[in-house]
């Protein structure tokens, strides 16, 4: 049962609204004060929270060595289940259910009960989850959550508890959709893992090249250009998941989702227009959007956050594959939004493709909070939501590269040479990227070692004018920043080796990989 009696159920409460229909679930949100109704139809709602609130979570345990993150006693765990209790028992709660993967042996029946006058969030589920009100099974992962319930003691009097054994989370004082999201997200990691695979942060796609489909993997943080990467078209791709997939034995693939949480700043139909097309449907749930008076959205201004996102479904964008229609994985694409010496795209053999996973290196951005943007990061395998000891990622990811190798690549979706308000530095823009993910799929790259990292970098993409995008280092010798870019080369490989020194298990072919 976890950690006590009273931490695995779904506790009474004033009345419940079960399995509302998605036009009952757009009629709740238009009653909340925080919800306003855009010129596309659709409701944008303005939240307290605006990102992820990873210093409140943790993971429930009197074992904390054997967890990545943060842990609480199973005894103060109890403490505040009894908490939630007895304040859900005076509240009117809505339940829905669906699953987490549409089929096979990682599908696993799901709900989320939360405060009705937090209905959007649950709205917003159901466009994520498969089977949305359907009975496909017990269920073996819930979401217990209170927005407006305070926990004093915790920061920012918030707190969200994660008990792997008996499958539940408890959400206290956030009303950010990401933290149902990823709550059954984070529990499903530790599901794949005990069943020999491994959950990633990332994206799918199928690509067409001379009549067969290459299945696509795309790695990366929140705001790395991971959902961009996945629904930008090449050779009429067709995307099968935005967020999160299994990697099993054998290179085989499972979804998660049947909708996508995307991020909207800067959002424009001229380089995204899929997700432009989906996001501006009135059937679309907007959060934290800037909005003016007469409803007109504008989705450049910051001016509350740049983690505005959207909830869609996959049929919204007109084009998709069916999730139970995944092939093995022909490519894997590691990103890195970076700003100085990661060339657009890198060829990685078996260890660099490990450790280049394991390092996680991007720029923060919003999606993790104000203290993570624009903060040079390490997140192991870009999955913030791993629950175990990092090394096991990597560990893993090189098991399953074996069992059925694919390429990997490492692509930075930043800058070469420097940051945004650096005359000297080069874009590399979404059109680069595409080009470079088609070059990937129809094998037109041509690579050569590069001497600095081991790895191979493209001498030429077919659609890339500029080399200096693919070879950093000939920027920094036509600006006269050589030796800039040689003490940083140093600089960045004795960081990764301290960074490793971490994780005492990894497998010492990983270490080795970035010498």
């Amino acid at each position: 049962m976890g950690v006590s009696s009273n931490f695995g159920h779904l506790p009474t409460a004033k009345s419940v609204f079960e399995n509302p229909s998605s036009e009952e679930f757009t009629s709740l949100t238009g009653m909340m004060s925080n919800a306003s109704l855009t010129s596309f139809g659709s409701y944008n709602i303005q939240t307290r929270v605006d990102a992820r609130s990873a210093g409140s979570t943790y993971i429930v345990s009197d074992a904390s060595s054997h967890y990545g993150g943060q842990t609480v006693s199973k005894a103060e765990a109890s403490r505040l289940a009894d908490i939630q209790d007895r304040y859900i028992k005076e509240q009117e709660m809505v339940l829905v259910s669906g699953t987490i993967c549409p089929s096979g042996e990682l599908v696993t029946p799901s709900c989320l009960y939360i405060e009705k006058s937090n209905a959007n969030v649950a709205g917003m589920q159901r466009k994520l989850y498969f089977h949305p009100g359907e009975t496909v099974g017990p269920i073996e992962f819930s979401i217990i959550y209170t927005p407006n319930l305070a926990i004093p003691g915790y920061p920012n009097e918030r707190c969200i508890l994660v008990d792997l054994d008996s499958g539940v989370t408890r959400v206290m004082n956030s009303d950010y959709f990401g933290e149902s999201k990823k709550g059954g997200l984070r529990m499903w990691n530790h599901k794949v893992f005990n069943m020999g695979g491994l959950a990633l942060h990332a994206g799918c796609k199928v690509i067409p090249v001379k009549g067969k489909e290459k299945v696509f993997l795309i790695v990366g943080l929140s705001g790395t250009g991971k959902t961009t990467t996945t629904f930008t078209d090449q050779n009429g791709s067709l995307p099968v998941q935005d967020d999160f997939v299994a990697l099993l034995p054998g290179g085989r693939v499972a979804a998660t989702e049947q909708g996508c949480f995307a991020k909207t700043y800067r959002l424009t139909p001229k380089y995204e227009p899929a997700i432009y097309k989906a996001v501006t449907l009135p059937t679309t749930y907007l959060e934290n959007v800037s909005q003016g008076a007469s409803g007109a959205i504008d989705f450049a201004d910051d001016a509350y956050t740049q983690n505005g996102r959207a909830v869609f479904g996959l049929e919204d964008l007109g084009n998709s594959r069916d999730a139970t229609e995944i092939g093995s994985v022909d490519a894997l694409l590691i990103l890195n939004r970076n700003e100085n010496l990661i060339p657009a795209v890198a060829r990685l053999n078996r260890e660099q493709a490990a450790a280049y996973f394991m390092l996680g290196e991007t720029q923060g951005t919003s999606a993790g909070g104000k203290d993570e943007m624009g903060k040079f990061l390490r997140v192991p395998g870009t999955n913030p939501f791993f629950p175990m000891s990092h090394e096991l990622q990597g560990n893993r990811f090189l098991e399953l590269r074996d069992s059925h190798p694919f390429d990997v690549y490492l692509m930075n979706t930043g800058r070469v040479g420097g940051p945004e308000d650096d005359s000297r530095s080069l874009k590399i823009s979404v059109l680069d990227s595409s080009a470079i993910v088609k070059g990937i799929a129809e094998g037109t790259i041509v690579w050569k070692l590069d001497p600095d990292f081991g790895y191979e970098v493209a001498e030429g993409v077919p659609g890339i004018d500029e080399p200096e995008l693919l070879r950093p280092r000939l920027l920094y010798e036509r600006q006269g920043r050589l030796d800039e870019y040689e003490a940083a080369v140093r600089r960045l490989k004795q960081e990764r080796l301290a960074g490793f020194e971490e994780y005492p298990d990894l497998n010492p072919d990983i270490r080795g990989a970035v010498r």
